[in-house]
């Protein structure tokens, strides 16, 4: 799971399992497997990073490198 800053200012945490992709145009988007996007603060690169950060601790946690 990552947080991400809405629009609105309000926080949210979503499933970076779910994240199908990012997109930056003003905003960035990010595309869920299921087809729900969802327009955060954050940039593209600050959602990658977010999500490289959790893989690592997942991995971590399951006794991986």
């Amino acid at each position: 799971m990552i947080k991400v800053m809405l629009l609105n200012g309000l926080e949210m945490v979503i499933n970076a399992e779910l994240i199908e992709a990012v997109e930056s145009a003003h905003d960035t988007i990010v595309t869920l497997t299921t087809g729900r996007k969802i327009t955060v603060q954050e940039s593209s690169q600050e959602i990658v990073d977010k999500v490289i950060d959790y893989r690592r601790f997942i991995n971590r946690a399951h006794g991986g490198n």
